[in-house]
């Protein structure tokens, strides 16, 4: 499964765990900075590799196509706009939160 499917996954559970109204951990699950912890990691290893793959190409490296390249970063900058757009919604929820009467 790649990266991008695993980020996915792990943000469609994050957004179940949300919409439940059970404990923050159920049981046998992650809580939710161990699953926002992941989705980090995951975004990170798809920039590393796309920069990894970007430099083999422009040593020079036969074994590295331009297509390779191109859908490496394209899967680099979707999961980090993806990231961004989780932080914003993260963001604005705390903030309402905030905002509410007690």
């Amino acid at each position: 499964m790649s990266n991008i499917d695993q980020m996915v996954n792990q943000l469609r559970a994050v957004a179940a765990q949300a919409s439940s109204s059970s404990a923050p951990q159920e049981a046998g699950g992650q809580d939710f900075a161990a699953l926002l912890k992941s989705a980090v990691a995951e975004v990170n290893s798809a920039q590393m590799d796309a920069k990894q793959l970007t430099r083999q190409f422009e040593a020079g490296d036969p074994d590295v196509n331009l297509q390779d390249v191109v859908l490496s970063l394209q899967k680099a900058s979707l999961s980090f706009q993806t990231m961004v757009q989780v932080r914003n919604k993260l963001v604005s929820a705390y903030q309402e939160i905030m905002n509410m009467q007690v």
